[in-house]
């Protein structure tokens, strides 16, 4: 997949590459609700590998609402793009799955001087009480919210989706490396659950310096290539 984004800025890493892959183990369908769509790569790559759903996506960055939709352009996938402020958006019907890779450094990081990589790191921008609030209105009954979010602040995470009658499901951690804490936590709830979690074995990015084979193989199957570009 050919992906374009700014020079400079905010640009895709890893997180977005398996997060992809881990909302595509769940083969979803239907309605798809991309939050916080960036340069458009998680829900291009889910819509890609899974036909059967119909993409949308939300972004309020000026800058990324082009690239999105030049890159949904490009690579022929049907996508309709609602610009602004998720918190703010009004939808008229609900969805069968949510993803995002929203920002989530938390209260008291370093803030970046650089407005497009404020908006796109740090929770401030999309407190998690608000984001779950909204998340769960605008889904079906026993549906699919599927993100990541920084390992550190799991629990967090959990107390905020029982707030809204979300339970976990599927969790699975990534390490960046073999012998290091996890840094990213892949998360997949349903409102209405009361499934007991299932704790995936770790995804480990490097053992040493070289690419474990699990994370070569999500690469492989990602096959994105980047074009940084002033559009």
């Amino acid at each position: 997949m050919l992906l374009y984004q700014p020079e400079s800025g905010y640009c895709y890493n890893s997180d977005s590459v398996f997060l992809y892959d881990f909302i595509s183990s769940f083969k979803p369908k239907g309605r798809v609700l991309d939050v916080g769509a960036g340069c458009a790569i998680v829900g291009l790559l889910v819509a890609r590998d899974n036909p059967k759903i119909h993409l949308e996506a939300v972004e309020k960055q000026e800058a990324f609402i082009e690239y999105a939709q030049h890159n949904a352009d490009v690579n022929k996938i049907d996508y309709k793009l609602h610009k602004g402020d998720f918190l703010e958006l009004e939808f008229e019907d609900k969805y069968d799955y949510i993803i995002s890779n929203p920002p989530f450094y938390p209260e008291g990081a370093k803030k970046s001087e650089n407005e497009m990589l404020f908006n796109a790191r740090y929770n401030t921008n999309l407190a998690l009480d608000d984001f779950f609030k909204k998340v769960s209105r605008i889904l079906k009954p026993h549906s699919h919210f599927i993100f990541c979010y920084d390992a550190s602040q799991f629990g967090l995470v959990c107390v905020a989706l029982e707030k809204v009658k979300m339970r976990v499901v599927d969790v699975q951690f990534v390490h960046p490396r073999l012998i290091k804490p996890a840094s990213l936590v892949m998360i997949h709830a349903r409102n209405g659950s009361k499934s007991l979690m299932k704790v995936w074995n770790p995804l480990i990015n490097f053992n040493g310096d070289e690419l474990t084979q699990e994370a070569k193989d999500v690469y492989k199957k990602a096959n994105t290539q980047s074009i940084k570009c002033q559009l």
